[in-house]
């Protein structure tokens, strides 16, 4: 029998005695009497984390949950910091959600709070993707901005994104002081309730064209694409938030033929079409590739659901499509990008790219190849944006993104934007369509210049305290017990960016590391391989990263070298589980 820790039925037993609403009073009754105690531990166990990209987790009542009350809280604290930050200035805070479940509630309390504190609302009249409120804040001039949406998580969970006056997710220093200002708000008293409905106004839809306008300004390839403008496009929202703005963008861009996945059009917070609504999952495509093979498409689309992250799938040799992992399309964006700046003259030495840690370094070779600086950080797009904030004024943005299928192009935005990456992927397929060229042949083009790249990725979760605890235990373990060899292959070196160190396995020697510190560990093993470990801040989620590469002689031995490497991922991935 599980034993119960005192201070998590006390905790109970103070918000049951509160002034929470009946509902929730009943829910933490049921909590109390079920014979079964693990989900009253996981809901009391501890307060429910603001980490340093906002808040995120499972609806239902209790500290550990995301709910109206754990909203006003996390709100009043960021309430508070902007306050300390701007003081005597006229504070503005954008606002907008997804479709997920109670996502109008939160928005509404969210608002409420800051209004509450004498702070002005910019709240989008209906649901939009994030890309738009990250270029919302800088259009209106605001200080802050909130995302309501849990990303691609189940349809159980919900949360906030954060952002700062530039319109990227918060980072240092205002992460970590906006955390402190939310742990002082330790209970419900501490929250100002009294909303002042005359602070709020609203962003109604001609906002969409303001928008649509700098996507379209991104286009290189106006002419390939009048050439193909009948070429069929399949694209689904999966239920999300982006059902209007990337069919809008694409007919901005010039394309005709566009088709909906019309099950999943309508915001849906139980994504009643797909086990998760996730477009890195296969499964989540399967009706848009279902239509594409119906109408013939030459690029099937989607996206997730809020609108940041998308996924494209082309026609492979056999006629079955393709889906491309996040690294292909990055890559594609990236050697695209770079070729047609090069044509147009525009690469004078004073552009950049960014990528992450755990993205393809196949990425970093093209831009170098290039003469273009492309800076690597930390995982998270935020990371992206503070380097965009940092050189702006001095050096170009060209585009940037992740292995997790988020992409940026020009500096509009400060985040990933679905919409805009969705158009100008599109306009690539246009684009190299008129010379003759599928996206396979352009991979194979990109490998034979650069070397065959290969990523893979496992994502293992845990549930609850006790799956936690396992994840904190398999880092501890990396650590202290580094391997030097791996799968049989043997371990080069080690980055340990928690630790700031890098390790020479070989002459067992160390050096300093200049990043930020984040509890990510990397090996380097000496066929060149990379393995990338990186619990989730937000959950009991631990990813590992394979990236492996070989030199590709000739173009008869594609198939014989990428059979070669995905042999290697897969040893990889069972060594680690």
């Amino acid at each position: 029998m599980t034993t119960i820790d005192p201070m998590i039925v006390a905790k109970a037993e103070a918000w049951l005695n509160s002034d929470i609403d009946e509902k929730s009073k009943g829910d933490i009754r049921l909590l109390l009497e079920s014979p079964d105690p693990t989900e009253l531990i996981d809901s009391f166990y501890r307060d429910l984390e603001f980490g340093t990209g906002g808040l995120r987790g499972i609806m239902g009542v209790g500290s550990n949950r995301v709910n109206v009350y754990t909203i006003a809280m996390a709100t009043q604290g960021l309430a508070n910091y902007l306050l300390q930050s701007f003081p005597g200035e006229e504070i503005k805070v954008a606002i907008t959600h997804d479709n997920r479940i109670n996502n109008t509630l939160f928005a509404n309390t969210t608002a409420n709070v800051f209004t509450a504190n004498g702070i002005k609302v910019k709240y989008f009249r209906d649901l939009r993707p994030t890309p738009m409120l990250s270029f919302a804040i800088r259009h209106f001039g605001c200080k802050s901005g909130v995302m309501v949406t849990a990303s691609h998580n189940p349809k159980e969970y919900n949360g906030y994104k954060a952002y700062w006056d530039d319109g990227g997710q918060v980072v240092a220093p205002h992460d970590k002081n906006i955390i402190n200002e939310v742990q002082k708000i330790t209970s419900f008293d501490k929250v100002n309730w009294n909303k002042n409905d005359a602070l709020i106004e609203y962003i109604e839809e001609d906002f969409d064209w303001i928008y649509l306008n700098e996507v379209k300004k991104l286009s290189l390839s106006p002419n390939e694409i009048m050439v193909n403008r009948a070429m069929p496009i399949v694209f689904s929202p999966i239920h999300g938030a982006s059902g209007k703005m990337v069919p809008a963008a694409l007919k901005i861009y010039g394309f005709e033929n566009i088709h909906i996945v019309k099950e999943q059009a309508e915001p849906d917070g139980n994504f009643p079409t797909v086990i998760y609504p996730n477009p890195e999952e296969a499964e989540a495509l399967t009706m848009a590739i279902a239509l594409g093979k119906k109408v013939g498409a030459e690029l099937v689309l989607a996206s997730d659901p809020d609108g940041d992250r998308y996924a494209a799938c082309v026609p492979g040799e056999n006629g079955e499509y393709e889906l491309l992992n996040g690294n292909q399309t990055a890559t594609l964006l990236t050697y695209y990008l770079l070729n047609k700046w090069r044509e147009y003259g525009k690469l004078t030495g004073d552009q950049f790219m960014v990528n992450t840690i755990v993205t393809t370094e196949l990425i970093d070779a093209i831009c170098h190849d290039s003469g273009v600086t492309c800076y690597s950080v930390l995982t998270g797009f935020k990371n992206i944006a503070e380097v965009i904030r940092r050189l702006e004024g001095k050096k170009q943005f060209i585009g940037g993104g992740e292995e997790s299928y988020g992409y940026l192009v020009g500096d509009f935005v400060r985040d990933k934007d679905a919409v805009s990456a969705a158009a100008i992927f599109s306009e690539l397929v246009a684009y190299y369509k008129t010379k003759g060229q599928s996206v396979q042949d352009v991979l194979a083009e990109i490998y034979m210049q650069f070397g065959f790249y290969k990523e893979s990725l496992i994502s293992v979760t845990k549930k609850g305290k006790d799956g936690a605890e396992q994840i904190q235990h398999l880092m501890t373990g990396f650590r202290t017990n580094k391997p030097t060899t791996i799968n049989g292959i043997k371990v080069t070196k080690i980055v340990d960016v928690k630790e700031s160190k890098v390790f020479d396995v070989e002459n067992g020697t160390e050096a300093e590391l200049d990043m930020d510190k984040s509890n990510v560990i990397q090996f380097y093993l000496e066929d060149g391989s990379k393995i990338s470990a990186r619990p989730s801040g937000t959950e009991p989620k631990i990813k590992y990263y394979f990236s492996v590469n070989e030199a590709l002689p000739n173009a008869d031995a594609y198939r014989a070298v990428e059979a070669s490497l995905d042999e290697k991922i897969e040893g990889l991935k069972k060594f680690f589980g």
